[in-house]
C-alpha cells in the first residue's frame, strides 16, 4: 500500500475527536484535582467551581461519593484520560490496533460511562449539586463512550457479519443523536430535580 494510501485510510476524524475529548476531559479531572488539593491544605479555601450553593463542586468532592475507591475520582479521571488521547495520537501516526484492543477500550469506556451515570444519580438526587467540572468530563466521557462502541464494529476494525456491520453501520451514523439524547435526558431530570434553568437565571 502506498503511503498516500495509507494516509488516506487513517481515521484523521476520529483520531482527532477522540485526542480533543480526552484532553477536555483531562483538563477539567485535573481542575478538579488541583482545587482537591487547595482544599485539603486550607479546609476555608473556596473552590474555583463554586458558583452558587447549587453550581459547586466542593461537596461532591469532601463526600464519600468523591471517593469511592479510598482515594479522590480526579486521580482516576486524570489517569483514565491520557488512554483516548494516545489512542488517537496513535491512530493518527498511522497505528491499526488488534480487534481485542478495541474490545478492551470500549470495555474501559463502559466503566467510565458507567461511573458517570452512578455520578451524576448521585449529584442530582443525593448531594443537590452540579459540579462544573464534573459535567465537562461528563461532556467528554459521553461521546467518547458510544462513537468508540460504534464505529469499531461499523467501519470493520472488529469483525462481525456482514448483515450486522450494515446495522451498526447505520447506529454508528446516528451516533451523535444518541449523544444528544443522554445529554438531554441528564439536562431533563436535572431540571426536574433541582430546577438549574431558574438558577442560571437568577445568575
Amino acid at each position: 500500500m502506498s503511503s498516500e494510501l495509507r494516509a488516506a485510510s487513517r481515521p484523521v476524524a476520529f483520531a482527532v475527536f477522540t485526542i480533543i475529548a480526552g484532553a477536555v476531559g483531562w483538563f477539567a479531572s485535573f481542575e478538579l484535582l488541583t482545587e482537591y488539593i487547595k482544599t485539603l491544605q486550607n479546609p476555608d479555601y473556596i473552590p474555583n467551581c463554586s458558583v452558587s450553593i447549587l453550581v459547586t463542586c466542593g461537596p461532591n468532592m469532601a463526600s464519600w461519593q468523591g471517593s469511592i475507591f479510598g482515594f479522590s475520582n480526579t486521580i482516576i479521571g486524570v489517569a483514565a484520560f491520557i488512554a483516548p488521547i494516545a489512542v488517537g495520537v496513535a491512530l493518527l501516526a498511522g497505528a491499526r490496533f488488534a480487534p481485542w484492543f478495541w474490545v478492551a477500550y470500549q470495555v474501559g469506556l463502559l466503566g467510565a460511562f458507567t461511573l458517570v451515570c452512578w455520578l451524576f444519580v448521585q449529584s442530582v438526587f443525593m448531594l443537590g449539586t452540579l459540579c462544573p467540572w464534573c459535567m465537562v468530563v461528563w461532556t467528554a466521557t459521553i461521546p467518547l463512550f458510544w462513537i468508540t462502541l460504534l464505529r469499531p464494529y461499523a467501519v470493520g476494525d472488529v469483525p462481525v457479519g456482514s448483515g450486522a456491520q450494515r446495522v451498526l453501520a447505520r447506529c454508528y451514523a446516528w451516533s451523535w443523536v444518541i449523544i444528544l439524547a443522554c445529554f438531554a435526558v441528564i439536562a431533563f431530570i436535572a431540571q426536574l430535580q433541582l430546577d438549574w434553568v431558574s438558577e442560571f437565571s437568577r445568575g
